[in-house]
């Protein structure tokens, strides 16, 4: 059996730490230091890296929301702790539960932004058709005085996290609600969640598998396809084997990649760290033979899917996230 090779630099904890310091540097301490307004909350299922989430939350105007997971007899908010669990859990074949927080934490998070000073609170939530969460936080707004704007992102992961730093990065700027909320929106139009199971049960039993429910009875001898589409879980292709199934996801996002100017990507993964890092890394050779640069030079980041939605998905998905403009006719044919 021979050695593996050492992980590629770009995919190192290392360089993640090094991207997330210059982050830091340039995104949540703008050399400008304007006066904040404008506050920024969100939850768990955005899958935003843990190092970037801890210097966000350093800040007094952002928060992020933990969902939880019932691992066994245990409830454990999202985090490093619930994804342990969580893989323990899944591996034994135990069952799995999620929960949305309650009233109450999203009602307490608005009225220490509103006792702070700021004058307004965006609100950004993973998919009201995957979970009830936005709701919740829709009922936490009525009961607090700031006015607070809940924005369902309709997809999941980083298409959602990616829609989060757009709107940290707009209220970093000392912008007021509606460019915070434009710089949301703007970064969610389009953006793209496709993913592999290995099986559909975790989805069957979870009640996420919407459009897919078709394919459970032949769940041993296909390997699905799945996006998040207009907030829901749908099916895209039918894939005999995991050796096809990959190619073939990588082969659509970049595709989609190709359509945007500077995309974002990120891959996802529960309890497979190594397959994703290889997906990634064909992601960079990928994108590194584009001759259009505003497609060569594109971000990937590789981080584990958020145990609240991991344990819907099960242990072994890979998902990729493509976000970024879309071309209009005239800057595609340009790029052809």
């Amino acid at each position: 059996m021979t050695e593996r090779a050492p992980a590629p630099w770009w995919l190192s904890d290392r360089f993640l730490r090094e991207r997330l310091g210059r982050l830091r540097l340039s995104v949540l301490r703008p050399a400008s230091a304007p006066r904040v307004r404008t506050a920024v909350v969100t939850d768990s299922a955005c899958g935003l890296p843990r190092e970037w989430l801890a210097a966000a939350e350093a800040e007094p105007w952002f928060e992020a929301v933990p969902l939880s997971v019932m691992a066994g007899d245990e409830i454990y908010p999202d985090g490093p702790e619930a994804e342990a669990a969580l893989g323990i859990a899944l591996a034994a074949g135990r069952s799995v539960k999620t929960s949305r927080p309650a009233p109450g934490v999203f009602e307490q998070a608005y009225r220490r932004l509103e006792a702070e000073g700021f004058e307004a609170i965006i609100s950004i939530h993973l998919s009201g058709a995957l979970s009830g969460t936005a709701d919740t936080a829709r009922l936490a707004a009525e009961r607090v005085s700031v006015p607070v704007e809940i924005l369902d992102t309709r997809t999941a992961a980083l298409a959602q996290g990616f829609a989060v730093q757009a709107a940290f990065l707009a209220a970093s700027t000392g912008q007021d609600p509606k460019g915070v909320t434009s710089a949301a929106r703007e970064t969610l139009d389009g953006a793209e969640v496709r993913f592999f199971l290995p099986s559909l049960e975790q989805l069957r039993r979870g009640g996420r598998i919407g459009a897919a429910a078709s394919w459970v009875g032949t769940v041993l001898s296909i390997r699905p396809l799945l996006a998040v589409q207009d907030g829901k879980i749908v099916p895209i292709e039918r894939i005999r084997t995991s050796a096809r199934a990959l190619p073939r996801l990588r082969e659509l996002s970049m595709a989609d990649a190709r359509r945007r100017v500077n995309p974002r990507l990120a891959v996802h993964y529960f309890g497979n760290r190594s397959e994703a890092e290889d997906l990634a890394h064909e992601l960079v050779d990928e994108l590194d033979a584009q001759s259009d640069s505003s497609v060569k030079d594109a971000e990937v980041v590789v981080t584990p899917l958020p145990a609240v939605l991991a344990a819907h998905t099960g242990l072994g998905v890979l998902a990729i996230v493509v976000t970024g403009r879309l071309r209009d006719i005239s800057e595609a044919a340009e790029a052809q």
